[in-house]
């Protein structure tokens, strides 16, 4: 694979460095807000899912301009607003101007989600498209365990504001980000199909070793009108894969334990310090077990890294179930690591890579912003929610529920799920049936 190609992917990927840290470092700030503003549990999970909220509208917007200024210069601003609303969030002196940047914040997470898998699906040879749209999710769970270590080793600076350090340190990698994103190009497709530069999208598709004039050709016939309507019965199968792959990310519970993992060992006997360094140890597996999906991915397909995933989702959150309604809770934080290794080796790995690949040129930015929308949607009920039920409903059915979803994610997986490995683009619309 053309270095150039590797060396865009990887820096657009950091996209997802920063929307890993600012996911995962709220985990080592939330109980201190909770304390220093003296939040009830339900205002407490409004101040946490602010930013899902905000993601929300981020993943439903971020389509727009995407398709008018292009993938590039929408990367380049997302990568400003994290470096503003991370300083804001820092300095925020009442939990109402620190939820309004948690907000600001989000709508960078939600946009990212959508732009960065857009942008490089849109740059890679079919071949090394899965590997390549992986490298975002990889710098997300990067991210996650940077932010995790970041928050053990700031615990206590400051003394009861280290969550002030701990939100800051986003600032730096988005400057960094930010300043890569001068350096990369724009994608071939967006330059046929809203720029009309068909010179320079030569230039950039030369690198994949295709036959750019007949791959011009082919991404020109594959769409009548860039204008086309995403909500019409002709994309209702995209559209339902898209919800579902979506909707069961976070029905694992997934966000419960990345956005309340010290809660959760607390809940389990574990102290605080002590939580603090075992969610260490969750970025560590998420890390491992995604780059494993990456080498896995365009070798067996998505579909069999779901199903994987699926069994181990099963297994891992009944085990965790079990074991809250035993007097030994002693295992959880183990089976909490087998939780995070199946969601990164499945869902974790598949997501962004399938709901990238699923829409044709006409609606792939607008239907990627329509999958990531659903999950963030989920994100922010199920961070919402969870302080509350953690209050007041025991662990062993909060966590058995998720293991019951993760049944129905599986039967999604064998009646539903297409296989896209391998795939143009272009000739996608031939596996995906269109009603």
């Amino acid at each position: 694979m053309n270095k150039k190609l590797a060396l865009w992917s990887i820096t657009v990927g950091l996209g997802g460095l920063l929307f890993g840290l600012d996911v995962a470092v709220i985990s080592g700030a939330e109980q201190a807000i909770q304390s220093l503003w003296n939040l009830s549990n339900w205002m407490h999970g409004t101040a946490i899912a602010m930013a899902l909220y905000g993601t929300v509208f981020g993943a439903a917007l971020g389509n727009i301009p995407a398709n008018r200024i292009g993938r590039k210069k929408t990367l380049f601003w997302i990568g400003i607003v994290f470096l503003l609303t991370s300083v804001g969030a820092a300095l925020a002196q009442d939990v109402y101007s620190f939820m309004f940047f948690r907000f600001l914040s989000g709508l960078s997470i939600g946009a990212s989600s959508v732009v960065a898998p857009v942008y490089i699906s849109e740059i890679a040879p079919p071949k090394y498209r899965g590997r390549m749209v992986i490298s975002f999710q990889l710098n997300v769970v990067a991210g996650i365990m940077l932010a995790y270590f970041s928050n053990y080793l700031l615990q206590g600076t400051g003394g009861e504001q280290d969550w002030r350090w701990m939100l800051g340190v986003v600032a730096i990698p988005s400057l960094l980000f930010s300043v890569l994103m001068l350096f990369t190009p724009e994608t071939p497709r967006w330059l046929v199909l809203y720029k009309k530069d068909t010179a320079a999208a030569k230039k950039v598709m030369a690198l994949t070793g295709e036959a750019t004039d007949e791959m011009i050709e082919k991404i020109r016939l594959s769409v009548t009108a860039t204008k086309e309507k995403l909500f019409s019965k002709k994309f209702y199968t995209p559209l339902l894969l898209a919800f579902l792959i979506a909707f069961f990310n976070q029905m694992s519970g997934i966000n419960a334990i990345i956005y309340f993992a010290p809660k959760v060992f607390e809940m389990a006997g574990i102290e605080r310090s002590g939580a603090l360094l075992s969610t260490v140890g969750i970025g560590a597996v998420n890390l491992l077990f995604t780059i494993t999906g990456w080498y896995l991915i365009d070798r067996f397909g998505r579909r069999a890294l779901m199903y994987i995933g699926s069994l181990g989702y099963i297994i891992s959150l009944t085990l965790i179930a079990v074991s809250f309604n035993s007097a030994d809770k002693s295992m959880i934080i183990y089976y909490v690591f087998i939780f995070i290794g199946a969601h990164a080796v499945g869902q974790g790995a598949v997501i962004w890579v399938f709901l990238s690949e699923l829409f044709p040129n006409a609606v792939r930015a607008s239907g990627t912003s329509f999958g990531s929308l659903t999950h963030w949607v989920f994100a922010a009920l199920v961070a919402q929610v969870f302080p509350f039920f953690a209050a007041n409903v025991a662990g062993s059915y909060i966590f058995g529920f998720f293991a019951f979803m993760m049944v129905l994610q599986l039967l999604y997986v064998w009646k539903m799920m297409p296989e896209t490995k391998g795939m143009a683009l272009e000739d996608m619309e031939k596996n995906i049936v269109l009603h």
